[in-house]
C-alpha cells in the first residue's frame, strides 16, 4: 500500500522560507510525476507545482513562481517544496500527490483527477 506523508510545515514571518518534504513508501516513486498543492481556509484545494519522475520539468502556478522550487530526491523517495519570499496569502495546508500513471509529465498534474494524496503539512505565515 502506497502512502504519501508530509513534512516541514510551520509558522513562518512574512518573507521568510520553509521546505517541505514528502516522503513516499510503497510502489516505485521513481517512475511517477509528483506534485505539490494546497488548500487555504475557505477555499478549494489548487495546483501548486509539479515535477516529472526524471526531473526533467517542473510545472508551477503563476502565484508561486520564482519564489517556490520543487525538487526530488529518488534515492530517498521524496519529493521537496522549497519555498522563500513566503506571503501571507500562501497560508494553507500543503498536499503532496503522485500521478496516477508512470513516466509523466509535469504539466499533467494540474488537470489530472490523482487518488494518491498525503495528509498535508500546514503552512502558517503571520507575524
Amino acid at each position: 500500500q502506497t502512502q504519501l506523508e508530509e513534512s516541514g510545515g510551520g509558522l513562518v514571518q512574512p518573507g521568510g522560507s520553509l521546505t517541505l518534504s514528502c516522503l513516499a513508501s510503497g510502489r516505485t516513486f521513481s517512475s511517477y510525476a509528483m506534485g505539490w498543492f494546497r488548500q487555504a481556509p475557505g477555499k478549494e484545494r489548487e495546483f501548486v507545482a509539479a515535477i516529472s519522475w526524471n526531473s526533467i520539468n517542473t510545472y508551477y502556478a503563476n502565484d508561486v513562481k520564482g519564489r517556490f522550487t520543487i525538487s526530488r530526491d529518488n534515492a530517498k523517495n521524496t519529493v521537496y517544496l522549497q519555498m522563500v519570499s513566503l506571503k501571507p496569502e500562501d497560508t494553507a495546508v500543503y498536499y503532496c500527490a503522485q500521478d496516477t500513471s508512470t513516466y509523466g509529465n509535469s504539466w499533467e498534474l494540474e488537470r489530472k483527477n490523482l487518488e494518491l494524496w498525503g495528509q498535508g503539512t500546514l503552512v502558517t505565515v503571520s507575524s
